[in-house]
C-alpha cells in the first residue's frame, strides 16, 4: 500500500465520521463522559471536528505532498505513549505514523481510552488492512522508535527508557497571549475560545495574558464573562473555589468575575479557572521575557496575529494537520527512519 492509498482511505474514514449519525455520536460522547467527566459531549464534539479536520481530503493531499516516501523499505513498529488530558488527543501522532506507513504500537491515556480504540474501530470498516497497523499495548518494549507525550517528570522517566531509542518526548507546554490594546469585545471573545475550550487543560489553551497597560484588564475579565457555563462543570467551579479561597486567604491580589480568576504572577502554567497576566513596559522587554521560554510555549496568540510568531485569536486550538506539537516536525522524523 503506497502513500496515496493510505491518504484515500484516511479520507474516507473522515468522510465516514462527518455523517455520523447524532445518535451515533450521542453514545460515543456519552461513554466518554463516563469515563472522563471532563470530557462534556461538547467538548468531544470539538475533539472530534479536529480529527475530521485532519482527514480532509485536500488537506491531507497537500500535506504529504511536501515529503518523500520510499515504498520499498519496511515498516517500523512505533511505540506511541499517548497523553489523556484532551479528548482524542494522540491522534495526531496516529496519523502521521499510519502515513509514513509504519506500526503504530499504541499505549493510551489512561484518562482517554474511548475515542481512540472508537476511532480505529471505525477504520476497520474501511480498510482492515491499515487497521491492522495499530495495536494497543500495557508495554511498550523493543520498539523501533518511540513517540512519547506526558509532564515534566514523565519526560524524565521517558527519556530514561527510550533514549537510546530513536524518539520525541515531550513535556509540559502551555500558551500564551499578547494583548496591545487594540483588541475589540469580539476579539477578546476569541481569545476566550482559547481559554476555556477543554476547561483549559490542553496545551494549546493559554495560561497567561500578557496587557500593554493596566487599564486593558476589566475590560478582558467583563468578556470573559460570556464564557461562564463553564461553572456549571463541577470539576471546574470546584478549582475555581479552591483557587478563590487560596487567594483570599492568603492575602493575594487577584480579578474575580464568577468564574476565572486573574492573577499577576511571572509564571507561565496557571491552574485550571486561574490566568496569570504581565503587564510589558514595551514590545522589546516582551520579547526579552518572552526569550529561552520556546521550550515552554506552544502557542503564541495576538489580534490577527501581529506579534512575532503568532497565531490569531481564537485560532489555538483549530491546529491544521501541519501544525506539529512542540514544532517538531513528526512525519519527517518517521520518513527518516527509513
Amino acid at each position: 500500500m503506497d502513500v496515496n492509498q493510505r491518504v484515500t482511505i484516511l479520507a474516507s474514514l473522515g468522510k465516514h465520521l462527518q455523517n455520523l449519525s447524532e445518535e451515533s455520536k450521542a453514545e460515543l460522547y456519552a461513554k466518554m463522559q463516563n469515563y472522563n467527566n471532563w470530557f462534556t459531549p461538547s467538548q468531544s464534539e470539538k475533539a472530534l471536528e479536529g480529527i475530521c479536520r485532519y482527514l480532509d481530503q485536500q488537506q491531507l493531499t497537500n500535506w504529504v505532498q511536501y515529503y518523500s516516501f520510499d515504498n520499498s523499505t519496511l515498516p517500523k513498529d512505533i511505540g506511541i505513549i499517548m497523553a489523556g488530558n484532551i479528548p482524542g488527543v494522540g491522534f495526531h501522532d496516529l496519523l502521521c505514523t499510519l502515513v509514513a506507513g509504519h506500526k503504530a504500537r499504541v499505549k493510551l491515556g489512561s484518562s482517554d481510552n474511548i475515542l481512540i480504540p472508537w476511532l480505529v474501530d471505525q477504520l476497520k470498516s474501511i480498510s482492515n488492512e491499515l487497521a491492522e497497523n495499530i495495536s494497543f499495548e500495557e508495554r511498550l518494549s523493543g520498539m523501533d522508535a518511540y513517540i512519547a507525550t506526558g509532564s515534566d517528570n514523565s519526560a524524565r522517566y521517558f527519556d530514561y527508557y527510550f533514549g537510546k531509542y530513536p524518539h520525541i518526548i515531550r513535556k509540559n507546554r502551555t500558551s500564551v497571549a499578547i494583548l496591545n490594546g487594540e483588541e475589540s469585545e469580539a476579539d477578546l471573545e476569541l481569545l476566550a475560545k482559547d481559554i476555556f475550550t477543554y476547561y483549559g487543560l490542553g496545551c494549546r489553551n493559554v495560561s497567561k495574558v500578557f496587557f500593554s497597560n493596566a487599564s486593558q484588564i476589566q475590560t478582558f475579565m467583563k468578556a470573559m464573562e460570556k464564557e461562564n457555563e463553564v461553572s456549571e462543570h463541577h470539576k471546574y467551579f470546584n478549582n475555581y473555589e479552591y483557587n478563590k479561597s487560596k487567594y483570599l486567604i492568603n492575602s493575594i491580589p487577584h480579578y474575580d468575575n464568577g468564574h476565572l480568576l486573574l492573577v499577576e504572577s511571572k509564571e507561565l502554567v496557571s491552574p485550571i479557572s486561574v490566568i496569570y497576566f504581565e503587564i510589558y513596559a514595551s514590545l522589546a522587554d516582551l520579547q526579552e521575557s518572552l526569550t529561552g521560554l520556546e521550550d515552554k510555549i506552544q502557542c503564541l496568540v495576538s489580534k490577527d496575529g501581529w506579534f512575532d510568531g503568532s497565531i490569531a485569536l481564537g485560532s489555538a486550538q483549530d491546529p491544521e494537520v501541519n501544525d506539529y506539537a512542540d514544532k517538531v516536525d513528526t512525519l519527517k522524523f518517521l520518513l527518516e527512519l527509513n
